[in-house]
């Protein structure tokens, strides 16, 4: 299936984090726009997770260890760490979950 991004919804999941989501079978790719300053707080779930840097500069805490991440960093978060983020700059993220976050499926 073929999806145009700049045509797709766009949610605001916490002030400040304005994601886009794609779902196949298995996985969800999060295309997010984080402002500067936006946090998401620390939280887990069963999901692994692939942050991918796009643009931009993104602090994360995982498993209560901080990394400074930039565009062009990848980083892997085991299912059911705790995690948090915060943005630096201004960001652009892919994020990929597996299995489905079907918490993110909006209709």
């Amino acid at each position: 299936m073929k999806y145009t991004l700049e045509s797709m919804p766009e949610r605001e999941i916490v002030p400040g984090f304005h994601g886009r989501f794609v779902h196949s079978e298995g996985m969800t790719f999060t295309y997010w726009r984080i402002a500067p300053g936006a946090v998401i707080p620390p939280h887990s779930h069963p999901h692994e997770q692939v942050v991918n840097m796009l643009e931009g500069e993104l602090e994360l805490i995982a498993g209560g260890v901080a990394q400074m991440l930039k565009a062009g960093d990848v980083y892997t978060i085991a299912g059911n760490v705790v995690h948090s983020a915060r943005g630096v700059t201004a960001c652009r993220v892919l994020d990929v979950f597996s299995p489905v976050r079907e918490d993110y499926r909006f209709s």
